[in-house]
């Protein structure tokens, strides 16, 4: 890349193995090293072109010394037999060295791993380094990477977003915070509504067959899927296909989620016939949420962060979209529904979740709640 001139020189503790090959290139230090794979994330979801993250990490030496040393002579050997365009850095320093190939065409990955695995044999051999590569463990990660939903609340490959954890550890303690007005805010909001509960389980029931509560597959934090309850507001064994559709068209901008008022929110279709007449109302005034601060008080949700999508949703994103999905937890409110828009395109409301998460702050989630009333009575926020 280009920008790599512009980038501080590596700590360098052994100058005879770190010398830069050149003026322009050299083995990036890892504060460095883990800014460029978050900014090469971020052209890979603009391009579309993937990049492929290799690691190396030495771990046979009982000496720490010896590791920085066979680790050095292969980052040097990598760097000198690699693109411009490929950045060679310390993923973590003195354990362990990253490449990342850029620029690369979609395809098979598997091909695509095999042929890199190939070079790199190739490149320690030319320069007689097989010792040392029968000394540390290798390791490919592909981004766009695939997302497992049954993932334990992490990235299905965190490798590749070792940055969020870095940039989340000064937050620990207002994240704890977070934590505990949920829990606070939940219970209180439970308790207060507890009448209501009673009111509207009595309704559903006398209305249509079937639970009073409806728990649906919803993906939260780094694709962790998750069972948010709502009250039932639709008539039992319905057909989603049609709502499938809806939503992926939505996501290519093919359509918007207004009604003919302007007035609804994203991913309603317009005069849905598996509604029931009693769960218009509910939706209408967001009182089918109520369920979810259960799923506030055990740690799912937040009380404010982006909205949980559905599974197949998800499925239909773009790199860029999953992004509303790494920073925050879900969130029963958050920003677009209290900006009160009377158009919401998705790609618009994913960029008020990424802002949301760039600006957070104990304060800001006051403040999207205290604006939250407003938007229901709107009929803004409901979803």
């Amino acid at each position: 890349m280009s920008t790599l001139h512009a980038l501080p020189r590596t700590r360098q503790t052994n100058t005879s193995v770190l010398q830069p090959v050149s003026d322009l290139r050299e083995v990036l230090d890892e504060t460095f090293f883990q800014r460029m794979i978050a900014i090469e994330r971020r052209r890979t979801e603009r391009t579309k072109e993937p990049f492929l993250l290799m690691l190396l990490e030495s771990g046979k030496h009982i000496d720490s010394a010896a590791n920085r040393e066979t680790l050095e002579r292969m980052a040097m050997a990598l760097l000198e037999n690699s693109r411009e365009t490929d950045i060679v850095g310390w993923y973590q320093d003195g354990k362990s060295i990253g490449v990342m190939y850029t620029g690369l065409d979609a395809g098979d990955k598997s091909a695509i791993l095999s042929t890199f695995m190939n070079r790199v044999t190739a490149v320690f051999q030319k320069k007689l380094l097989v010792p040392h590569f029968s000394q540390v463990s290798l390791s490919f990660h592909l981004f766009p990477d695939d997302w497992d939903h049954s993932a334990a609340g992490k990235p299905n490959n965190p490798a590749l977003y070792k940055d969020l954890e870095i940039a989340a550890r000064p937050k620990r303690g207002l994240l704890l915070v977070k934590r505990g007005i949920d829990i606070a805010g939940s219970m209180l909001a439970l308790f207060l509504a507890s009448p209501l509960f009673l009111a509207v389980a009595l309704a559903i029931k006398l209305t249509s067959r079937g639970p009073v509560f409806f728990r649906q597959k919803r993906v939260g934090q780094f694709g962790k899927s998750f069972g948010m309850l709502k009250f039932r507001s639709m008539y039992v064994n319905n057909d989603d296909s049609a709502h499938q559709k809806f939503v992926k068209e939505l996501i290519q901008n093919q359509v918007d989620g207004t009604s003919v008022d302007g007035q609804a929110p994203v991913f309603k279709i317009r005069n849905d016939k598996r509604i029931t007449p009693i769960g218009k109302f509910l939706r209408a005034s967001s009182l089918d949420e109520l369920p979810q601060f259960f799923n506030v008080f055990i740690g799912e949700m937040s009380l404010v962060g982006p909205r949980p999508p559905i599974q197949y949703e998800v499925e239909a994103y773009e790199a860029w979209h999953r992004r509303r999905l790494l920073e925050a937890k879900p969130g029963i409110t958050g920003l677009w529904q209290v900006v009160g828009r009377s158009r919401v395109k998705f790609d618009e409301m994913v960029r008020l979740d990424l802002r949301y998460t760039r600006r957070w702050s104990i304060w800001l989630d006051l403040k999207i709640l205290m604006q939250t009333p407003m938007a229901v009575l709107r009929g803004s926020g409901a979803h």
